[in-house]
């Protein structure tokens, strides 16, 4: 591991740490507020990862640390985890440890390196996972060596999310953490939780994609996001289906609510964009897709009210300056949007986008490439 996160972690608690993990955030290609209906995603794991330091402890207590400012230390006893305790930061590392059946006889940890949290992204869950992975490795659990393995660390991630933390997201976040590979993104049946690694060569088709971190603070995300869920549940239980995975667009035209006619509309729709963006990535049509991403968005701001202003700004300028195609991407009400471009015009569509921020008063984004990357995996002793 590098010498400063040992460092820190020596100043931190007096003594060297065993192991050192990675988790990286996702970008979620297409297949947007579908996986709590069963959908279909296509996430792709990102270069920008959180790492954290840990080791044992025999005295059934619990010490996280972080470099992060806001994130103020905690500690406690093991047996006190559970839900809704502790609460802020520390849920999610706790909450994993709970949800593993409390394996260790105490832990010491210390975030480092962190997915900006914000940016919809999935710093939650890289956070889950790079603990996940270090507390499989200080017990031998053996589960990151295989994808079987992999899909319980993300349950078990999830579950912490859900029932510690209290936020209700629907898997899609831990799985892609735990289990993308490098140049490829990850067909997630989240009815099933099946998946199956699609290669994703943008260079080779002269494209990029350009991820765009607005730096617009969420607006009350988990109660938007539960909602979402909630009309999901509800528009599949008035058609009579176990979810809306199950519906077809007729019978969601056939809804009386027009509310929930709009919600199970995005997520109808969206499945099938998604399996089409599958379809044409196979083919070699790598360009065709942006005017799905272009769908998508629309979607999701007209039929699941999920974007905001800075996005649009974003999403609108990518397309002015020439992108093949863009959208909102993570949960909404801020975060960040992706945008398919030729790598030529990288630094042209930049400039527009930081350009229309300003100009609208938002904050000054944050534009990087994404290249699709590895999943969770544990640091080298001097990496």
């Amino acid at each position: 591991m590098s010498t400063p996160l040992r460092t820190a972690f020596r100043a931190a608690f007096g003594r060297d740490p065993e192991v050192a993990c990675a988790a990286p955030g996702r970008l979620n290609l297409i297949g947007e507020h579908v996986d709590y209906a069963g959908g279909l995603c296509l996430p792709l794991a990102l270069p920008q990862r959180t790492v954290v330091a840990a080791a044992r402890r025999d005295d059934g207590r619990l010490r996280l640390r972080s470099l992060h400012r806001d994130a103020h230390p905690w500690e406690g006893s093991l047996e006190a985890l559970g839900p809704g305790h502790p609460q802020g930061w520390a849920a999610y590392p706790a909450g994993v440890i709970w949800a593993l059946g409390h394996p260790l006889g105490g832990l010491d940890l210390l975030v480092g390196e962190s997915v900006p949290p914000g940016a919809g992204l999935a710093s939650s869950a890289a956070l889950e996972c790079a603990v996940a992975l270090a507390v499989d490795t200080l017990c031998w659990l053996g589960l990151s060596a295989t994808s079987a393995g992999r899909t319980t660390l993300a349950a078990a991630c999830r579950r912490a999310e859900n029932e510690v933390a209290g936020v209700p997201t629907g898997g899609m976040d831990q799985l892609a953490s735990l289990c993308c590979t490098a140049g490829h993104a990850l067909l997630l049946d989240c009815h099933d939780q099946s998946m199956r690694q699609v290669p994703v060569d943008l260079l080779a088709a002269g494209l990029t994609l350009l991820v765009v971190d607005t730096r617009a603070p969420h607006r009350n995300i988990d109660g938007h996001y539960a909602a979402r869920r909630r009309s999901a549940e509800q528009a599949a239980a008035a058609l009579g289906v176990s979810s809306l995975r199950e519906a077809s667009p007729e019978q969601v035209d056939s809804l009386t609510d027009p509310l929930l006619r709009r919600r199970a509309r995005h997520v109808v729709t969206e499945i099938a964009r998604v399996r089409t963006v599958v379809a044409l990535l196979a083919s070699g049509r790598a360009r065709d897709i942006g005017a799905l991403l272009n769908a998508s968005h629309t979607s999701l701001r007209d039929d699941l009210d999920v974007s905001s202003p800075e996005l649009d700004c974003a999403v609108d300028a990518a397309r002015a300056a020439g992108a093949l195609g863009a959208r909102m991407t993570g949960g909404g009400f801020g975060g960040s949007a992706l945008a398919l471009v030729e790598r030529v015009s990288t630094a042209a569509v930049t400039h527009v986008v930081m350009t229309a921020a300003a100009r609208n008063g938002h904050p000054e984004p944050a534009v990087h490439q994404a290249l699709p990357s590895r999943g969770a995996h544990l640091l080298e002793p001097q990496s």
